[in-house]
């Protein structure tokens, strides 16, 4: 875990899972579906969300235990 964020679903296709959240400090990360909280696996583009930055498995930072605020 690299720390914990805020921001906004900015992307996010529901056919293939995958997303982008725009963090509050204008950064962007990558997400799959399996990564929201709540267990879903579906966000509406604009929701406001909290998150955890991970390193990712190729080396790039992603969102994870995304959660609805």
């Amino acid at each position: 875990m690299i720390g914990s964020a805020a921001g906004r679903v900015v992307e996010f296709d529901e056919h293939r899972g995958l997303g982008r959240i725009e963090a509050s400090d204008g950064s962007t990360y990558s997400f799959h579906c399996t990564q929201i909280a709540d267990g879903t696996r579906t966000i509406a583009i604009g929701t406001e969300v909290a998150f955890v930055i991970v390193a990712g498995p190729l080396g790039h930072f992603e969102a994870s235990a995304i959660t609805p605020r």
